[in-house]
């Protein structure tokens, strides 16, 4: 009989996404206590417990800051997102945020909506007040993009067709980001480079040690006197603080984000949106979509894809029993691996391999199933994390 999965629901998943679990074979729902799985948005699960029946964890949508990595790492257990599944989304909330920033849209609606009077009074009101909120056009103007992943490379794409300059910084651009970047892009030398350049300069990079507090009192003098600075990614990337003294000085015209603090709250430099981001019903759908296949996929077959922790690696299978080895990057483990299957006279049909720093992952097809037994003596191997035997069940 197939086994059936258990996939606990952290927030609600679209149901687009969720439908993709065949129900023969998969139970969905927030009340279960023992999952194979998690399935999560928003939620906060870094001081959750959770039960080392967890095979998976599933992040339907980039960032993963709200999940325990580096404690999934040491269980092995890969943690999924779905990068540029909300791509288009937050490409159009930057585009709208410069927009609110350079035509001074948020002021300009206040006024409006503080306005008293019958049609002539409002006619002459609106007249008299609206050289207050005269603002600028985005054509001719030049955007600074930090980080040209799946957001950055649209934000670049939508502004040139906007007529605007774009000048990118990405150290960390992968080889097929690089190909499909537009060759309008212009590179900058550094950070610094960038922001010395750019009216406009929108942030889009994960949050990690490296970025928090990317942007600080150095690099908010380094920008060009006037400009606006966006985040869309994460608000520790941002020093709230240096951005703050930059606008009371007037060297910075304004800073719209999508993470709206105490400190924010009110200021008339500021536009913080509620976290809007990804919150389109495509993006929902494109992010459960994508994280319940590859979800299913490991699940069934032990295939890797987007994820946080783990190299990708992918096999197609060419035998009924497959083994799934998750284990620290050290010398030896493949041969210790292989050595305890032909001890126990079990041969191998294909295997492969892939690490991705202290995380290594294995993938190997045999001929024969797998005993508990031996399952019990692999993982028993030091340095192993995780094992899983994989037996090929009819396609639902």
């Amino acid at each position: 009989m197939a086994k059936t999965f258990q996939v606990l629901t952290l927030n609600k998943i679209a149901a687009v996404g969720l439908n993709r679990l065949p129900a023969a074979r998969y139970v969905t729902g927030s009340e279960i206590a023992e999952p194979d799985a998690i399935l999560v948005r928003s939620h906060n699960m870094q001081e959750m417990h959770i039960p080392h029946s967890v095979l998976a964890i599933a992040r339907a949508g980039a960032g993963t800051n709200n999940v325990p990595v580096q404690k999934m790492s040491e269980r092995g257990v890969p943690v999924f997102n779905a990068p540029g599944a909300n791509a288009n989304a937050v490409k159009e909330l930057v585009i709208t945020g410069m927009l609110l920033a350079s035509r001074n849209i948020v002021p300009a609606l206040h006024f409006t909506a503080s306005l008293h009077g019958d049609d002539a009074t409002l006619q002459k009101l609106v007249e008299d007040g609206k050289k207050h909120y005269a603002g600028t056009e985005l054509r001719g103007r030049t955007v600074g993009i930090v980080g040209l992943g799946a957001v950055g490379r649209q934000v670049a794409d939508a502004a040139i067709g906007l007529g605007m300059h774009v000048i990118g910084y990405d150290p960390n651009i992968t080889v097929d980001a690089a190909w499909s970047l537009s060759a309008q892009v212009k590179k900058a030398h550094s950070v610094e480079d960038l922001l010395r350049h750019s009216d406009f300069v929108t942030l889009h990079v994960p949050l990690l040690d490296a970025t928090r507090n990317l942007i600080d009192a150095k690099r908010v003098a380094a920008m060009k006197a006037g400009a606006v600075l966006l985040n869309f990614s994460r608000d520790a990337i941002v020093n709230e603080d240096a951005v703050l003294a930059g606008l009371e000085s007037k060297h910075l015209r304004c800073y719209v984000c999508d993470f709206p603090t105490h400190k924010t709250q009110g200021h008339p430099g500021v536009v913080a949106l509620p976290h809007l981001g990804a919150s389109t019903q495509e993006a929902e759908e494109n992010c459960a979509v994508m994280v319940v296949e590859q979800l299913r996929d490991y699940l069934e077959h032990g295939n890797v894809v987007n994820t946080v922790n783990f190299p990708n690696l992918t096999m197609p299978r060419e035998s009924a029993s497959r083994l799934a080895v998750a284990n620290a990057n050290v010398p030896n483990m493949l041969g210790q691996i292989s050595t305890t299957l032909a001890a126990a006279g079990i041969n191998i049909h294909n295997m492969t391999n892939k690490s991705r720093g202290e995380m290594a992952y294995t993938l190997v097809d045999i001929d024969t199933a797998l005993t508990d037994a031996l399952i019990a003596q692999i993982a028993a191997i030091p340095g192993v994390l995780m094992v899983r035997a994989l037996p090929l069940e009819a396609e639902e």
